[in-house]
């Protein structure tokens, strides 16, 4: 495992990576004013550009999505990386040797090994892609023609052919330079008596790439009958293939999984490119196993799947029973998502590739819309195989299905499925349904239909109004949180000294403080990426989105105008704060009797004169401003 890369490589790709040159190799970019830079955002669909890219800070941020961040994060979001990843890409990109630094560590050794594998693999995969328009491959033609695939499909995916030969791409390769070891380590050989031979030979190859593009396996089907290996043979584990945390399509498919907000799982690689090339780019399937928790990592990293329902995942299967098994094992998996999951199954057993040949694109795309919330396929698949004409036969399948309702972890939910049981089953006794999941779930009865209520804890009390974004006081706020950031010295300690209570918005009150944690602006000195860096060192995840976008947004001023603009917005910002002082005194001098309560009466009366006074000064000082 390569260690930590080095803080200093870290800053020196940050510094070798100019925004505007990055983002301008994915987006196009124009002069928007004031330094920035405008584009169509990449991360959601829009017709008029609302991303922003502001060079001289070297941040971006997009009003549309509310996404926002540096280079290496823009990269990370781009191509679903991790933040290593992303360093290494842009690394690469710069032309820059990165130092990795842990205990006992050799720095460069593994990263090393790591890049001769992945060349080794992208270097089979030409020779294999290659050898797919000889003579020998006729039979891998034929197989993919007869699957409604054409040559231009093939190359799209990569699709090769591994000839009949022991060693021919093994001999190939070492006379690249590369060593016996290393192809034997990556898989692509394994060990003969007279040196190392191919694993793959005489079968259709496709490369297994990860999230990144790059090769690091491979997935072979034979062709032919004296062919007594599997039907398809993977690549063993490797440093580079891990078949638990592997899906086959997902370079190609993660930016429409993004974009869509939906994954569609199927079950083999010609189902993949028959989903592609029939509408459906977000398909994608696992290589040699099922589907578990290390798939799931990767599709909640692309769906954004947090803490609320953002999309959904579609598994498809056959119509067989070994299909309805494998979904059923999917259910069990179910849970670990927060997005909704569903599943699509052909009645007539056909998988997407035989159903693209049979039926055209239409009806791969008709199967991937006609899905079925996947607790309800669980349910009715498990009780389709009882006899549901007797009593005997629906109190079996009833005992069999109640305890999948009963793992259905959000309540509300276990309880729509308790009345759909109660209504497939044909008892019309939700009682009696309900009764028996409550005795699988282990614990408090969900509410009836006939209104008996569950014990539940004490509601809590109901959320204060937020206010609203749109009110001009709001934007006053903004307008300073703006300047704090991005030009701190034009509001120096009067910023700092205004307090809290000056703000409305929670995430302005938030924001203001964490400033104030990062030593205010009167220690900011004179902004730039450096104050910027410092703002978003260690931020909460929800406050980081608000400091890019301030760092980001124009000012409403005239270049040239800021000193007396900031001077003015932090005036009406503390006009507004005694707006809001003078309000609360009045209302309480409206609650005193002046005459038993004179003493009390006179002390406020002075202080709304005094707050009246100071509310003039500011708003002549904020005279100037927008």
């Amino acid at each position: 495992m390569a260690g930590r890369i080095s803080d200093d490589d870290i800053a020196h790709v940050r510094e070798r990576s100019p925004i505007a040159d990055v983002v301008g190799e994915h987006i196009q970019l124009r002069n928007a004013g004031g330094g920035n830079l405008k584009g169509l955002c990449p991360f959601h669909e829009e017709k008029s550009p609302s991303f922003n890219v502001t060079p001289a800070r070297g941040y971006w941020y997009c009003f549309g999505c509310g996404e926002g961040g540096d280079v290496i994060t823009f990269v990370r979001r781009l191509e679903h990386l991790t933040f290593s990843e992303a360093i290494e890409r842009l690394a690469q990109r710069a032309g820059i040797q990165l130092r990795y630094e842990q205990g006992g560590y050799v720095p460069g050794r593994e990263q090393g090994e790591r890049t001769r594998l992945i060349e080794a693999h992208r270097a089979a995969a030409e020779y294999y892609a290659e050898l797919l328009g000889g003579p020998e491959a006729g039979p891998g033609r034929r197989f993919l023609s007869e699957r409604g695939f054409e040559r231009v499909d093939a190359e799209h995916f990569g699709v090769g052919f591994a000839p009949p030969d022991w060693d021919r791409l093994a001999r190939h390769l070492m006379g690249r330079g590369f060593t016996a070891a290393e192809l034997i380590k990556a898989g692509i050989a394994k060990e003969g008596r007279r040196g190392p031979i191919d694993r793959f030979r005489a079968r259709l190859v496709w490369p297994i790439r990860d999230i990144t593009g790059d090769v690091i396996g491979f997935g072979a089907r034979k062709l032919l009958d004296n062919d007594e290996g599997p039907k398809y043979l993977n690549t063993p584990e490797s440093p580079l293939y891990k078949k638990s945390e592997v899906l086959y399509g997902i370079d190609l498919a993660k930016r429409e999984i993004s974009k869509r907000s939906q994954a569609v799982v199927v079950e083999g690689y010609t189902d993949v490119m028959a989903c592609h090339l029939a509408g459906v780019p977000t398909a994608v399937a696992t290589c040699g196993t099922s589907f578990g928790e290390g798939h799931i990592k990767i599709l909640r990293r692309l769906l954004l799947d947090q803490a609320e329902f953002r999309g959904e995942v579609v598994f498809t299967f056959d119509g067989d029973p070994a299909g309805q098994k494998a979904a059923l094992r999917a259910f069990a998996e179910e849970q670990k998502f927060v997005t909704q999951t569903f599943v699509a199954v052909q009645p007539d057993g056909l998988d997407p590739c035989d159903l693209r040949v049979k039926h055209g694109d239409a009806a791969v795309r008709d199967l991937v819309a006609s899905r079925e919330p996947l607790f309800a396929f669980a349910i009715r698949s498990t009780i389709s195989r009882y006899d549901l004409a007797t009593n005997e036969g629906r109190l079996a399948a009833l005992d069999a299905a109640a305890p999948i309702v009963a793992a259905i972890k959000d309540r509300a939910l276990r309880q729509m499925y308790a009345i759909d049981l109660d209504r497939w089953l044909g008892f019309l006794n939700e009682q009696l349904v309900i009764g028996r999941i409550t005795e699988m779930a282990g614990h408090a009865a969900p509410a009836s239909a006939a209104g008996q209520q569950p014990r539940r804890a004490a509601r809590p009390a109901p959320p204060r109004r937020a206010p609203d974004p749109a009110d001009p006081g709001v934007r006053v706020e903004a307008e300073v949180l703006k300047l704090a950031v991005q030009r701190p010295a034009l509001l120096g300690p009067g910023f700092d000294a205004l307090g809290p209570q000056a703000f409305t918005l929670p995430e302005h009150v938030e924001l203001y403080a964490w400033i104030l944690g990062a030593g205010g602006t009167a220690q900011a000195g004179p902004g730039g990426r450096e104050w910027v860096d410092r703002l978003l060192d260690g931020v909460p995840d929800a406050t980081r989105p608000l400091i890019t976008r301030m760092a980001v947004e124009e000012l409403r001023t005239e270049v040239g105008g800021e000193e007396r603009y900031g001077a003015a917005m932090l005036a009406a910002l503390e006009a507004i704060a005694a707006d809001r002082a003078i309000a609360q005194v009045k209302s309480r001098l409206q609650r005193l009797n002046p005459v038993e309560e004179q003493q009390e009466y006179n002390r406020l009366f002075g202080e709304l004169v005094a707050l009246e006074q100071q509310r003039r000064v500011l708003r002549d000082r904020a005279a100037g401003s927008p």
